[in-house]
């Protein structure tokens, strides 16, 4: 599906770094991040270019091809892994910062992948996390089709156990991000870090 959805010249989310992300940029420590279902690269890139070392998964070969094509329009570097995130391992204590943005899978793959999150972080390490919320599905604007694919803080709470959470909110805000998500959204946001 998503080798489809992005075999288009057009970048689907547009190539400008989520907000959320670009407004919390100076408060990641710099060095090696890891940015999960990152499609085709627009908060990779926007990463490496604020000095970030980059690995960035995703499914998609399609879209990473994207990704590395616009880390070098961009004049930066980042490293593509083709992985599904079910599977994908995180080596521990291995990352200065890990980065989800709208990354919905299922719960089934989510709290492992949450888990080894946690475990993936160097001490001082920190996640950045938004997501749609369940309240997502009746605004229609992006996102997941069924709830089960979305978050809620409660969740996050329990699956980040570990982490100390630095930010947490969830709130409805505007999502100007491509063609795929445009409007009011009903967003999680988290900002935590590993002791």
């Amino acid at each position: 599906m998503w080798d489809q959805r992005y075999d288009t010249a057009e970048y689907i989310y547009g190539t400008d770094p989520n907000d959320f992300l670009a407004n919390v940029v100076a408060e990641m420590p710099k060095g090696r991040t890891l940015c999960l279902a990152e499609g085709e690269g627009r908060n990779a890139v926007f990463l490496a270019e604020h000095g970030h070392q980059v690995v960035a998964v995703d499914a998609s070969k399609v879209g990473l091809q994207k990704a590395s094509q616009l880390a070098k329009e961009r004049g930066v570097q980042i490293t593509t892994v083709i992985a599904d995130l079910a599977e994908f391992e995180i080596e521990p204590d291995s990352w200065n910062a890990i980065v989800s943005i709208f990354a919905h899978v299922p719960p089934a793959i989510r709290r492992p992948l949450h888990k080894r999150v946690v475990e993936g972080l160097k001490s001082g390490g920190i996640l950045v996390l938004e997501a749609y919320r369940p309240e997502q599905i009746k605004l229609g604007t992006g996102g997941p089709p069924v709830p089960d694919l979305t978050m809620t803080l409660n969740a996050l709470r329990d699956e980040l156990d570990g982490l100390i959470f630095r930010h947490a909110s969830e709130l409805e805000r505007d999502v100007v991000e491509g063609r795929y998500h445009s409007g009011k959204g009903a967003v999680v946001q988290v900002i935590a870090v590993k002791p």
